[in-house]
């Protein structure tokens, strides 16, 4: 296996859930070429990660049609001996069949898998990890079914944050892309009142994330907590979770780099279940939800703008401490 092209051009989180799949090719075909495709925004994820070649990105506001016609064109040129599929979705399905790679792998629920080699089923809700669900595409190689996901912040992304880590401080990330996946304002404030007296509280996020970050603040009376939304890349917040005390965070892509940076990590669960299997990774990890059974719960894979029911009883049934 000379040359081999990895497809996810889904969220940030799931790249970083593609990252044991990289490793596991790299270990088992150490001589190989290994390219990725991403979409455009989450290459920085990838920078300086040892086990890669050449990041391709898909950037979808050129025109979706365009960059399906484009990228084939490169990646037949390459001449790849393999390409694997995360995602599940019509276009990346499109362009693992089309890239004129020899061997073609991934996963049934995507529409155009008849025209790969080998597909297998992708099965959520059974409390299989999304990294196990990866690591069953490459398992006939030899990989093996689970390893931590892993990011490589650089010298300089932890020198832009050395001034941050002057005294003993936490990480928190109130945003998600998705309402009903954000623990609710009120619990913040809660939890922050129960951390303030033990160190600085950084809240993190990105730079759309700084108006909720900010309505926080102005409703805690504790005068350490600093909103850090916009002012650090992806891997800079790595490498700051990564010196936190710990990180309190959703679940979202904020989880899935403390996963990465073995960083110990308390994440919430509102409307999503850990058994769809995007829970934590890490060594020190605490998993936080509702104790109450209820009927609506989950309500989605992805959750919603808001509650389906109005009540929003599985973030405010959620016990900080």
């Amino acid at each position: 296996m000379k040359r081999i092209l990895i497809i996810q051009t889904a969220f940030l989180g799931d790249v970083i859930l593609a990252t044991p799949v990289l490793a596991e090719l790299k270990r088992l075909f150490p001589d190989a070429q290994i390219d990725v495709l991403v979409k455009k925004g989450n290459e920085e994820l990838l920078q300086n990660n040892p086990h890669l070649n050449t990041i391709y990105t898909f950037e979808k506001n050129k025109g979706k049609f365009y960059e399906i016609i484009r990228l084939i064109k490169l990646f037949r040129k390459v001449q790849y001996d393999l390409s694997i599929n995360l995602h599940r979705f019509g276009s990346s399905g499109l362009l693992t069949i089309l890239s004129g790679a020899r061997e073609k792998i991934g996963f049934s629920k995507n529409p155009f898998s008849f025209g790969y080699t080998k597909k297998i089923d992708h099965k959520i809700g059974d409390g299989t990890h999304e990294v196990e669900r990866n690591l069953a595409l490459i398992k006939d190689f030899g990989g093996i079914s689970i390893r931590r996901p892993e990011l490589f912040p650089g010298q300089n992304h932890f020198d832009k944050i050395e001034r941050y880590c002057y005294e003993k401080f936490y990480c928190m990330a109130p945003a998600s892309v998705w309402f009903t996946k954000q623990l609710p304002i009120e619990k913040w404030i809660e939890l922050i009142s129960l951390k303030a007296n033990e160190g600085i509280i950084y809240l993190i996020g990105a730079p759309k994330d700084r108006m909720l970050c900010d309505s926080i603040i102005k409703q805690v009376k504790e005068k350490n907590v600093i909103n850090l939304c916009g002012e650090l890349n992806l891997l800079e917040s790595a490498a700051l979770i990564s010196k936190s005390e710990r990180s309190f965070v959703n679940d979202s892509g904020p989880l899935h780099i403390a996963s990465a940076m073995n960083a110990p990590v308390t994440s919430f669960f509102c409307s999503t279940i850990p058994d769809f299997g995007f829970g934590p990774l890490s060594e020190d990890a605490t998993i936080l939800q509702t104790k109450e059974n209820l009927s609506c719960r989950p309500c989605g894979l992805h959750g919603h703008k808001e509650c389906p029911e109005g009540h929003f009883k599985c973030g405010f049934g959620i016990e900080t401490f």
